[in-house]
């Protein structure tokens, strides 16, 4: 029978490692992040970042420890109670460890982009890592052989392989993507089953695109792999922007031109999404039924410019013509008829 006096110094130890700890969350922790914004490292954000919240935790644990040593308990339940203890501290620690890992690999993304991009398949892995070398350390510290473990899992590779090999296909599939710097988180693609959008993360089995209504497209990255895909920021983000024209056989095509490229000029300059450096130009091409028609080149900075860059460039091209006189012309056709004279009389021979 335990008596109270004896639960007085393993109470007080726990209570002791609670204040501790919150001391140290909301003091200690909270004056290390503020100096921590003042360095040019960020790498001590992140650890200060992964420990906020379990700083407490590991007090606590520590109080529990010093508890357990001071409580009269049999030698069973004290070794038991510690290998208990032990699991939990161990997977706490590989828990700090496996945001602090994961946080390096995203910091190593945004400073090396142009090598790897930003994307959740590297942190599920590199998670996943840790949290396997935390389980293989636990078992090892509770007796547990881990040699036996990982020749089965050797042997059972081939088995697991095969029953998920959907799973494995989208995961190289995605390796493959990304490593190719093809298709990388950001871009405005097209895909040849029609859909189209941003690609705003590659993870280990999807791709995810947004598409311009806000809507998202989960792809499987095997699909997307073996798809023909038009890359709307490669090999850059600036694009041409094609406008058709039509002006009737009675403009003057040294006029037309002239003023055409005046208001290309003026929606490359003033609209949002044009490149004012550009200088805009036009190409004949076709004698059309009832138009010559005409194409002009504008430039936008990238895809989803064109838009805004088109809808103003009709707006005040149409504007101008009517002030100089260039008509536009409605579809006509005229039809003449062998042997019917034009006031519609039957002509005889």
């Amino acid at each position: 029978m335990i008596k109270v006096t004896q639960l007085v110094l393993p109470l007080g130890l726990l209570i002791g490692g609670l204040f501790l700890g919150i001391i140290f969350e909301k003091i200690v922790l909270k004056k290390l992040r503020k100096i921590a914004l003042k360095t040019k490292w960020v790498g001590d954000e992140i650890i200060i970042k992964s420990l906020h919240g379990t700083t407490t935790l590991f007090f606590v644990l520590a109080g529990i420890y010093g508890a357990i040593f001071n409580l009269p308990l049999s030698a069973n339940l004290s070794n038991f109670l510690q290998k208990v203890l032990l699991v939990v501290i161990i997977f706490s620690a590989t828990l700090v460890l496996a945001k602090i890992a994961v946080g390096f690999v995203n910091l190593y993304a945004v400073k090396a982009k142009e090598i790897l991009p930003s994307t959740t398949i590297f942190a599920n892995l590199t998670r996943l890592l840790v949290f396997l070398i935390g389980i293989l350390v636990i078992l090892q510290s509770l007796g547990i052989s881990i040699t036996p473990i990982l020749t089965a899992l050797g042997v059972g590779g081939l088995a697991v392989a095969l029953a998920l090999q959907d799973t494995l296909t989208n995961l190289f599939s995605g390796l493959h993507i990304i490593v190719s710097r093809q298709i990388r988180p950001g871009d405005y693609v097209k895909l040849d089953t029609g859909e189209e959008g941003y690609v705003t993360d590659i993870s280990w089995r999807n791709a995810i695109i947004r598409e311009l209504p806000n809507n998202r497209i989960i792809i499987p990255n095997s699909k997307l792999a073996s798809a023909i895909v038009r890359n709307y920021y490669l090999p850059e983000k600036e694009m041409a922007v094609l406008v058709q024209v039509g002006v009737s056989y009675d403009s003057n095509l040294e006029k037309v031109e002239k003023v055409t490229i005046e208001v290309a000029k003026e929606v490359m300059k003033e609209v949002p999404g044009g490149v004012p450096e550009f200088e805009p130009f036009i190409r004949y091409h076709t004698f059309a039924d009832f138009s010559i028609n005409f194409t002009v080149i504008l430039r936008a900075k990238e895809f989803v410019d064109q838009y805004l860059i088109k809808h103003e460039f009709v707006k005040r091209l149409h504007k101008q013509y009517n002030k100089e006189g260039i008509v536009i012309p409605f579809p006509i056709r005229t039809v003449y008829l062998s042997g019917q004279d034009m006031q519609g009389e039957k002509k005889w021979e």
